[in-house]
């Protein structure tokens, strides 16, 4: 039967309540219409989309806890290793889960399927890809961008597709798309648990799925088939009355809930959205909402399944999905009565457009304002460039509803102000917009269509219009706006809005425009405003998947060589971390105390580092060179303590390892927001770091570095990180001891002779306390073995 399927790309259903799937979603030209078939493979694990075995676990939960679930409770308590057995309470006790799926990009997936080989198993346990999105510089055009990328990047390209086809991986090629749209189109169902080593991965619960993005090492723990533990969520409810018009776009209610919860409102929560107002949104509307909760610090967010999803799974080839999700339906939505943390109401109908910035995604400010805003603040009012696109904002609809307002310019005779840029979520996104005429259009306003990747998102722009330090204005439809995040430059205003917004602000060319009530004039002299976007959720004749771009592991891959070269600087085997060596941390010395915001942008930029992702040492030349030294207001440039003299932070941090001499870095409230980039942790351990020590974690970073060994500390007085100066030297005691729920100690030794004792307390659980001991969470892996 199997081997049936595989020939014939054909779902298997080995019973009514069970689709078994396999690695990839195929895609074939049949009477030039797309279908989506699912091929399984005897030779790697395939999924099994189990309605009947969540609805199990589902209901012993339910009996025990004796409550209505929310349905972020249902997913993620529905696939409990031992639902009998775990201890269950938000906020507190950790899940040992068993999620469905893994999905990497390509940044995040060189460490991690290092991690892996480092692990000495032979195959992955659970499905999983690999998307190679992130490593396509924006410079010219999509077809010349991706020729680049393939030339330059051939070494690391080469590395994944032999690493995924040596391990059970698929393989999604560049060019294929940014790895959560990928997900949506091919791998996201209601009731999926899947985890995938991006921050942006809740893209996915657009579709009704939990997915939460992690670090490499976590993916490596569910590929060799370990429990993953995730801390109890909390749930947080946002709901949605009324409905949709206008200028008004699914972003819009996003940023609406950014400015309310902040960078960190989110935190060790999940956004769950429902209420009435949840129908008037497309399947990829939502996902636009969960992708951006990832600005607010949640663990992931989701939407109740509806018939907007199903008329998404029935577009993209899965209707056998659809029609199990549809008999399942009430594992897949609330329980009536169900009881949440926190409560958000919005009224769809009231919401009027927004737009965030600068530098923090959650300065939120309706559009209708931020004109005045601007020039009371001295922001820059004319846009030098309008980006749309992203994982955020790339669907069919989001084209379409932008190329409504290029077309209504380009009959007037304009053209767009500012540059424009405008970037595909995937190839079948590019194929059908361009098939479908939008392409067209926003070449025509001049617009130029980058390659199906991340591109200036992620900082992969070769910006050419304004020089370093230049002060300006861009508008996005992305997701993030962190300082120097898009192009280097420091003194970029970036603004987050949706794209509709972004591309009425491209043809004005000013931030001081508002299309509900300004006018535009057009090229005979005419006055006249731009009439509401208008777009199809879904294409009327089906999607083109355009090239095929994938690659299914083979069936026998025991010829297929993965080979790393010594001399590369772009990849590098992994060596192990030491183990503790059963004594306190005595006489740390401060490497920084950081001022202010401190995300993994800061702490491991990417930009024109991503090259490095695959070489631990090389990329630690970034570490921390984006943080600001509270000591002189600067960045990259701290006290070295055994010399004297200033240098770059990574360049002190070797010079203290070569000395024997291990660190610690003193930082802010929310350290490590943003990206789930895990060299950002992997870093501070290679270059001699022991503790980081701060107000607050976000959820993401502080486990990575319990990962790889580190030990993620916080102020239990948060007013002792100013007891700090950034000479002293800080012990950590109480470690012969180090048990879950016990505070450590720090001594605080300063420069003139005093000392400050200070309370310092931790997240860890048991098995987390092992990981330390051993050195890494890999390291404790191979003692299990």
């Amino acid at each position: 039967i199997m081997s049936t399927c595989l020939l014939e790309m054909t779902p298997i259903i080995t019973d009514p309540n069970t689709l078994v799937l396999g690695e990839g979603v195929r895609r074939l030209h049949v009477s030039s219409a797309f279908k989506a078939k699912v091929a399984m493979s005897r030779f790697e694990p395939g999924t099994s989309i189990s309605y009947e075995k969540l609805h199990e676990n589902i209901d012993i939960v339910r009996k025990r806890l004796n409550r209505p679930l929310t349905l972020s409770e249902k997913i993620v308590y529905g696939h409990l290793d031992d639902p009998v057995g775990q201890d269950i309470a938000r906020g507190r006790t950790y899940l040992r889960l068993r999620p469905d799926r893994v999905a990497m990009q390509d940044a995040t997936a060189q460490m991690a399927m290092l991690q892996f080989i480092s692990s000495g198993l032979p195959k992955v346990a659970v499905p999983s890809t690999i998307h190679c999105d992130h490593l396509i510089e924006a410079q010219i055009g999509g077809v010349e961008d991706l020729k680049r990328a393939k030339e330059v990047n051939q070494e690391v390209y080469n590395f994944l597709a032999t690493a995924g086809a040596k391990y059970g991986v698929g393989f999604w090629k560049p060019g294929s798309g940014i790895i959560h749209q990928i997900i949506l189109e091919n791998y996201a169902y209601p009731g999926v648990l899947l985890i995938g080593t991006d921050s942006h991965t809740p893209n996915g619960g657009g579709l009704g799925s939990i997915c939460i993005g992690v670090g490499g090492a976590d993916a490596v723990d569910v590929m060799a088939g370990i429990p993953w533990e995730l801390k109890c969520p909390n749930v947080i409810g946002v709901k949605l009355t009324g409905s949709l018009s206008g200028w008004t776009s699914p972003k819009d209610v996003i940023l609406k809930v950014a400015g309310i919860l902040t960078v960190k409102g989110g935190t060790g929560a999940i956004v769950e959205y429902h209420g009435p107002g949840v129908d008037s949104i497309s399947c990829t509307g939502m996902a636009t909402i969960c992708n951006m909760g990832a600005e607010i610090g949640a663990t992931t967010s989701v939407f109740p399944y509806n018939h907007r999803m199903k008329t998404y799974l029935n577009k993209t080839g899965r209707a056998d999905i659809a029609a199990l999700a549809d008999e399942h339906k009430d594992d897949l939505i609330p329980d009536k009565g169900c009881k949440y943390d926190q409560v958000i109401e919005i009224n769809l109908s009231e919401l009027k457009p927004h737009i965030n910035g600068p530098f923090t995604p959650d300065l939120a400010h309706p559009v209708s304002e931020i004109g005045a805003v601007a020039e009371k603040n001295g922001w820059p009012l004319e846009v030098k460039v309008g980006l749309i696109g992203s994982c955020t904002n790339s669907s069919y609809e989001d084209m379409g509803r932008a190329a409504s307002l290029a077309k209504q310019a380009l009959d007037k005779g304009l053209k767009c102000k500012a540059a424009f840029t405008v970037t595909p979520g995937s190839e079948q996104i590019r194929a059908t917009i361009e098939r479908d005429g939008f392409s067209k259009i926003l070449r025509d306003v001049g617009g130029v269509v980058l390659a199906n990747a991340c591109g200036p998102c992620i900082g992969q722009w070769d910006r050419k219009d304004v020089k370093k330090g230049e002060k300006n204005t861009i508008v996005t439809s992305y997701n993030r706006n962190f300082t120097s995040r898009n192009d280097a430059n420091p003194a970029t205003h970036a603004f987050v809005t949706s794209p509709e917004i972004v591309t009425a602000m491209a043809i004005a060319g000013t931030l001081k425009f508002d299309p509900e009530t300004d006018y535009l004039t057009a090229a005979n002299g005419e006055k006249f405003k731009l009439e509401p976007p208008n777009g199809d959720e879904l294409p009327a004749r089906d999607f083109d998947p355009g090239q095929d771009t994938y690659q299914h592991p083979p069936a026998e891959s025991g010829s297929v060589m993965v080979d790393v070269s010594p001399t590369s600087t772009r990849l590098q085997l992994l060596e192990p971390f030491d183990k503790w060596n059963g004594k306190d941390l005595e006489d740390l010395q401060v490497l920084i105390k950081v001022k202010g915001k401190c995300t993994t942008d800061h702490i491991s930029a990417a930009g024109p580092w991503l090259k490095f992702r695959g070489h631990l040492d090389n990329i630690s030349n970034n570490m921390l060179i984006g943080a600001i030294n509270i000591e002189n207001d600067a960045v990259n440039k701290i006290k070295n303590r055994l010399t004297g003299e200033y240098g770059g932070v990574p360049d002190v941090a070797r010079h203290y390892k070569a000395n024997g001499l291990s660190w610690v870095v003193v930082g802010d409230d929310n350290y490590g927001e943003g990206s789930s980039r895990e060299h950002a942790a992997l870093e501070p351990r290679h270059l001699g770091g022991r503790v980081i020590l701060v107000k607050s974690f976000a959820r993401i970073h502080e486990t990575n570095l319990k990962k790889q060994g580190m030990l993620p500390l916080t102020f239990a007085d948060p007013t002792d990180y100013d007891k700090i100066r950034p000479d002293d030297k800080i012990s950590i005691t109480g470690l012969a001891t180090f048990a879950p729920g016990k505070p450590l100690k720090g001594v605080v030794k300063h420069g003139d002779g005093s000392q400050d004792i200070i309370t310092l307390n931790h997240t860890f659980n048991e098995n987390q306390v092992e990981w330390f001991h051993a050195g890494s969470a890999l390291n404790r892996m191979k003692e299990l073995q």
